[in-house]
Order: structure tokens, then sequence, then C-alpha cells
């Protein structure tokens, strides 16, 4: 029986699903955007100018990081132990703004993660308002004002 099972997991190979291919019955066509009622296209693209934003204050930080080093290296020398306290107060200062910049770039990764929270949200809502109640033409008129004249 364990032979038989472990031939036939072989044979039909299984892809992991997707979100996308989660959906259902408003699953996409074959080469196109999925069609999700209710759903934005802007919802289903990802995020790329902030993972380059983060991935540029990251590389600042990393180069302020670089050019302390090479601050204390041509310090010492130059002058020699001289230069100690005046490269203390260089070393902290390029420190805390590499560190801010680095915290900068982490900020932008969290930025990310709340987008797709929020995409999530959009989308879990879009799916059960559909799936609650289809639309009706109704739905789509403006309620009329509570003096009952209408607009023209």
């Amino acid at each position: 029986m364990t032979e038989q099972r472990r031939a036939v997991d072989a044979a039909t190979p299984t892809k992991a699903a997707s979100p996308i291919d989660r959906l259902g019955h408003v699953l996409k066509a074959e080469g196109e955007m999925p069609v999700i009622p209710d759903v934005r296209t802007s919802d289903l693209e990802p995020y790329v100018g902030l993972r380059y934003l983060s991935k540029l204050f990251k590389l600042m930080g990393v180069v302020l990081g670089l050019l302390l080093v090479a601050e204390i290296v041509t310090g010492v020398v130059a002058q020699g132990s001289a230069a100690i306290p005046t490269l203390l107060g260089e070393a902290s200062r390029l420190i805390v703004l590499a560190g801010l910049l680095w915290g900068v770039g982490d900020l932008a990764i969290l930025l990310i993660d709340v987008g797709h929270d929020v995409r999530a949200a959009r989308i879990l809502l879009a799916r059960q308002t559909h799936a609650v109640a289809p639309p009706s033409p109704a739905a789509s008129r403006a309620p009329e004002p509570a003096n009952g004249v209408g607009r023209p």
C-alpha cells in the first residue's frame, strides 16, 4: 500500500498554490492579469520603488561606515595619537548618521509590509463583498435626498 502511494505521489508533481491560484472561480485567464471583482489592478502589483529606496539608504549607511574607517586611518597616519579626540567626535557623528540611514532603509521595508497588509485587507473585503451580495442596479444609484427633491 505504501509503495503504491509513493508511486502515485511521484507520478503527479504538485505545484504550491499561490494566493491567486486559491481564488477559485475568479481566476485569471491565461496570460492576463487576474480579474477579481472590486480589486484594483494596482493592488496586485509589487512595490518596486520602495525596495530600491530601502537599498539606497542602506548603501548610503555602508558608505558612511567605510568613510569612517578611511577617516580614522588617515587621521592616525597623519597626526598619530593627537588626532584621537577629533576622530572620536567625527566617529560618533558618522556612526549616528549611518545608523539613521540604515534605520530609514528598514522603515521603507516596514512600509512595504504595511502596504501588503492593506492590499490583503482590500482583496479580502472585495471578495467578501462579492460573495455576500451580487451587485444590483439599485445599489449603484445615489440615494435620494431626505427632502424628496431629486437632482437633475
